[in-house]
């Protein structure tokens, strides 16, 4: 699973650099936000600006990564393309998360 990160302003920007989030790496995703996730900060934006499909099992493990953050963190989403925006609607996930268009508004939303 290719996740690039950075630190700003004390948060964690995780970029999804895959075109699909499904059972093949849902695993992997869940992994590697456990480890990401370790490094602290209390907001973490995943960015799926690169991600054109995202199947239950990728779904399944989004919300697994929200779940397994201490209680003083949180995961928001970023740049959800049309597809897996749909995705998050159908679900009523959009409920859950915080969505943002992209990465900088979600760091403009944090700062106003």
């Amino acid at each position: 699973m290719n996740l690039s990160h950075h630190q700003t302003d004390g948060q964690l920007v995780v970029t999804v650099k895959q075109p699909r989030i499904d059972a093949v790496v849902a695993i992997q995703f869940k992994d590697r936000m456990r480890e990401l996730s370790a490094l602290g900060p209390d907001r973490i934006v995943l960015d799926l600006g690169e991600v054109a499909f995202i199947d239950s099992s990728g779904l399944g493990a989004i919300v697994a990564a929200m779940k397994q953050l201490d209680d003083s963190q949180r995961l928001d989403l970023a740049a959800l393309t049309p597809t897996v925006a749909k995705v998050f609607r159908l679900t009523r996930m959009d409920t859950i998360f915080t969505i943002y268009p992209d990465v900088p508004a979600a760091f403009a939303r944090q700062a106003g």
